[in-house]
Order: C-alpha cells, then sequence, then structure tokens
C-alpha cells in the first residue's frame, strides 16, 4: 500500500499559498481494509473515505468512464490495481495532478518530499499556465466551471489558460453538455468564484466562451452591452478587494439587469425583479441572495440619492429594507451602492486616461511653440473625451 497528498495541497504548497483542505489517494488496498484501519465510507458507491482522526479525504486510486451526459454520468472503477498514474491521469488540470507520497495511512509526513508530476504540473506552475492534461478533459462539462474558478483564484498570479484548452471549453459548451449540469453544482462553483479577489475573472471567461447562456441567459444578454460588462466586472473587482460577503457581490453581478443602473434607459423594475428571480430559479441561487439583490435593484434609486432624500423618503426606505430589524442589510446595500458608483468613476476616469495618452504632439499643429503646444494637446484631449464618452 502507498498513500499520497495529492491535487490542490501539492499545488498551493508550490505556489506559496495557504493549504486549507489535504486530499490523499490510497494504492493498492480494497475498500474492506479501509473499514478495517477504522476509516469511515462517503457514499455507498464511491471509493472515498474519512480519517477517523483528522477526517481528511482518502481515496482509493481509480479510473473513470463515460457512460453518459453530464459529471455524472462516469463508471467508476477501484481496485488494488490501479496506479497513481492511472488516477492522476484522470483529473483536469496538470497543476491538480501531482502528488507526495506520506508515510502511511495514519503518518502523512513525506517520504522524500519529491514532487511525483507525470503530466508537467511543475512546468506550468513555473509557466503559470491553466492546461488540460489530455482529452478526456472533453467528458466532463463541470470543468468548464472549474478551470473559470481556478483563473479567478490564481489571476492575481499571472495564470492564463492555455489556448488549446480554451478551444476544449468552448467545445464543451458549444456541444451542449453544459445543459446535463445540476443547477446545485453549478452555483456550488459559481459562489466558490464569487468569494475569490477577483470575482469577475470567472464571469468574464465564461461569457467569452458563450457558457453563460444556458443558466445565465439574461445576463449573457446583458453583456452584450460593452459598457455594462465591464462596470460590473469592475465593480466586482472592487468587491473582492474590498471583501463584500456573497450577498453583496451577487447583487453587483445582477445588477447588469438594470439598465437604467447605466443610464441606458429607465427600464421596467418588475422586468429586472423577474430576469433576477428567474436566474435564481436556475442556478438554485439561494433565497438569501435573490431577496437582497431584488431589494437593492428596487430601492437603488432611493440608495443612489440617500444625501437628497427628504425625511419622508428615509423612513420610507428605511420600511423597505426592513432596517428597523436588520440595520446590518441597510448598511449592506449602501456600500453595494457605493462600490456601483466607484466603478462608474473609474470607468469614467479610465476612458479619460486612455484619452490622455491617445494624442500625442504627432496629433496636434507641429508649426505650434511653447505654451500654445501645452494647450493645443489639452484641447485635443477634452475633444477626444468628448468623443469617446458619447459612445457610453
Amino acid at each position: 500500500m502507498q498513500v499520497y497528498l495529492v491535487g490542490g495541497a501539492v499545488r498551493d504548497r508550490l505556489l506559496g499559498r495557504p493549504i486549507v483542505d489535504q486530499d490523499f489517494v490510497v494504492v493498492g488496498t480494497t475498500v474492506d481494509k479501509m473499514l478495517a484501519e477504522g476509516f469511515q465510507q462517503v457514499g455507498a458507491d464511491f471509493p472515498v473515505f474519512l480519517h477517523p482522526t483528522t477526517h481528511e479525504e482518502y481515496a482509493l486510486a481509480r479510473t473513470e468512464r463515460k457512460l453518459g451526459h453530464g459529471y455524472q454520468g462516469f463508471s467508476v472503477h477501484a481496485s488494488p490495481d490501479v496506479s497513481l498514474y492511472d488516477d492522476l491521469q484522470r483529473r483536469d488540470l496538470t497543476i491538480n495532478a501531482m502528488a507526495i507520497e506520506v508515510t502511511s495511512l495514519t503518518d502523512d509526513t513525506p517520504v522524500t518530499g519529491e514532487i511525483i508530476d507525470y503530466h508537467g504540473g511543475l512546468d506550468d506552475i513555473y509557466s503559470k499556465t491553466l492546461r488540460h492534461i489530455s482529452e478526456a478533459f472533453s467528458e466532463d462539462p463541470l470543468r468548464v466551471l472549474r478551470v473559470a474558478r481556478f483563473y479567478g483564484r490564481y489571476y492575481e498570479l499571472g495564470f492564463q489558460i492555455a489556448e488549446e484548452t480554451i478551444i476544449l471549453m468552448r467545445q464543451l459548451v458549444d456541444s451542449g453538455e453544459l445543459a446535463h449540469l445540476s443547477a446545485e453544482r453549478i452555483w456550488q462553483e459559481s459562489s466558490r468564484a464569487m468569494m475569490q479577489n477577483s470575482p469577475q475573472v470567472y464571469w468574464e471567461q465564461l461569457f467569452a466562451i458563450g457558457a453563460l447562456t444556458e443558466y445565465f441567459a439574461p445576463l449573457h444578454q446583458a453583456w452584450q452591452n460593452d459598457h455594462i460588462r465591464e462596470m460590473v466586472q469592475t465593480s466586482l473587482y472592487f468587491a473582492g478587494q474590498m471583501q463584500l460577503n456573497l450577498s453583496q457581490r451577487w447583487a453587483l453581478l445582477m445588477a447588469s439587469l438594470d439598465l437604467s443602473l447605466f443610464d441606458i434607459e429607465n427600464n421596467d423594475k418588475m422586468t429586472t425583479i423577474k430576469d433576477i428571480t428567474k436566474i435564481g430559479n436556475s442556478a438554485k441561487v439561494p433565497k438569501a441572495q435573490t431577496q437582497f439583490t431584488n431589494l437593492f435593484v428596487s430601492q437603488a434609486e432611493k440608495l443612489n440619492a440617500v444625501n437628497r432624500l427628504s425625511s419622508s423618503e428615509k423612513i420610507d426606505l428605511i420600511q423597505a429594507c426592513n432596517a428597523h430589524k436588520e440595520p446590518d442589510k441597510l448598511s449592506q446595500l449602501l456600500v453595494t451602492t457605493h462600490v456601483l458608483q466607484l466603478a462608474r468613476q473609474h470607468r469614467q476616469m479610465m476612458l479619460a486616461l486612455n484619452s490622455f495618452h491617445a494624442i500625442g504632439i504627432e496629433n496636434i499643429d507641429t508649426n505650434l511653440k511653447g505654451s500654445a503646444i501645452g494647450e493645443a494637446l489639452r484641447q485635443a484631449r477634452i475633444e477626444h473625451l468628448q468623443i469617446v464618452s458619447d459612445q457610453y
């Protein structure tokens, strides 16, 4: 019997990131032997066990064969003759397919500390690349969401998705396989991605490959507008940096559906709330997030103008938000509003900065001298910004 630390714990150790969970693979043993060691099996047909003391997961080395649609359409084979190589080969990304041998079932001290790497995970750690292991990647549609989530998680470290992996992700989307994912798994991956430091990356990547059309169709439609998409992505970035909670982040994402928040048109609030609820139902979004989001959207106008509200309007806002019973909720709504306003201000100033850099000495009259050069540059940049701003 050999026992190996595998997956995320090895990856994050190499990246110098905190290790939250440790998973192990056991080669050369059986279910009966694991049970005899006091391990508790998780599920009747799946060879994963909980350690009797640490409750960490220990799985028998296994292979999988695709039989049907979705991430559940697999036949699992676990036996003492399945090798570590076989087990690691079924995983999604090279950086998730490395292992370190440990002493035993009861002692997770590394034997030598050597990284076992059959698929180039070390090279991809160093080159900061998210790359699939084999064409078997295309057998599991959940991997589309997982790769997007890992991209968001390691975005700040400079990781990128390999182009050949993006091609496979697009093919999975085009095949319609995502329709066979359970809504619960969609929300599990999406909510975890939302709580990363760069939550916008997950949604940006899914939008780019057309993966939002199945469960998030209204969002996909709204993001056809570059202005809305860039504003919301910026607000999500700030939400990550400011450590907003899940309800606040979800409200900012769903704000994409309220055109009036982006000065485009005064769309019907009830239609917006209907679309938010539709997404909530299709993706199994918990009621807490949907209710907070609907409240944020329905009260957006007043939340944006608190300084200008009359006394009666403020009292009405308190009542509408139930703030007399849940004062924290009002605070969260105001912070969420502030983040969206901050994203708008950031977008405006980035447009101004782009206009500043877009106009140089070659864009003005070469015969100008002295202070006239500076004034001409200033005026040309103003005119450029006015043109660009009118496009939004």
